[in-house]
């Protein structure tokens, strides 16, 4: 009975701590979001400065993780938590990587006149970062209904990448001196993208958590 006692207070400690990891990259990727919106070299900055902290985290969840699993050798519902974050946990930090590429960019982009971006950068600025809220919001509650809307929001963030490249030849056509600029809007483009990709995975392992169910493919 002790033993159940402990690992349940190991979870709980668990959850609190993908939690926080979570709450930090999605506050990361909503800074360098606006640093770009705004052109502020100083923001995008404090958010490759933060990739340290993100990264530390990241290690000491893991490793907390697999103490757990070599202590108490949990089954079932409590193993199936345990993997689902060990997985979150390496696509929570993969999101705050991109979140410092996307704040380098905007560190570039801020030495150059201002550029319209070719491609719809404000919507799917706002899909991948719903997405991601969403997805760990899913997580907190198990809420399959909410990870299958990630899911489905995951083709409308890809349809925006997809007409990036036509746009941006276009752009480049029409503004040849502008080339390494719209280049560097093609970065973010792809940064996003991958950032809703990701938080598709935490979607699909919290459908794996609720219903032991793999859906991915």
């Amino acid at each position: 009975m002790i033993k159940l006692t402990l690992l349940a207070r190991e979870i709980d400690k668990l959850k609190e701590r993908v939690l926080l990891l979570g709450g930090k990259v999605e506050e990361r990727v909503k800074i360098a979001v606006t640093s770009v919106r705004q052109r502020d070299k100083k923001l995008a900055e404090t958010v490759i400065e933060g990739d340290r902290e993100i990264d530390l985290m990241e290690v000491d969840l893991e490793e907390e993780c697999l103490k757990i699993l070599a202590l108490h050798q949990p089954v079932a519902v409590d193993l199936r938590f345990i993997v689902t974050v060990l997985k979150v946990n390496n696509d929570l930090e993969r999101i705050g990587d991109l979140a410092v590429n996307i704040a380098e960019v905007s560190v570039l982009l801020a030495g150059y006149p201002t550029i319209k971006f070719p491609f719809d950068f404000e919507q799917m600025a706002s899909k991948a970062e719903q997405m991601l809220t969403n997805s760990l919001n899913a997580l907190v509650d198990q809420n399959v209904e909410l990870a299958e809307k990630v899911r489905h929001s995951d083709d409308e963030v890809d349809d925006i990448h997809q007409g990036m490249y036509t746009a941006v030849a276009k752009a480049m056509k029409q503004n040849p001196d502008r080339i390494d600029c719209l280049i560097k809007t093609m970065s973010i483009s792809r940064a996003l993208e991958r950032i809703a990709d990701l938080s598709t995975n935490i979607a699909e392992d919290v459908i794996y958590l609720a219903e032991g169910a793999i859906v991915r493919h």
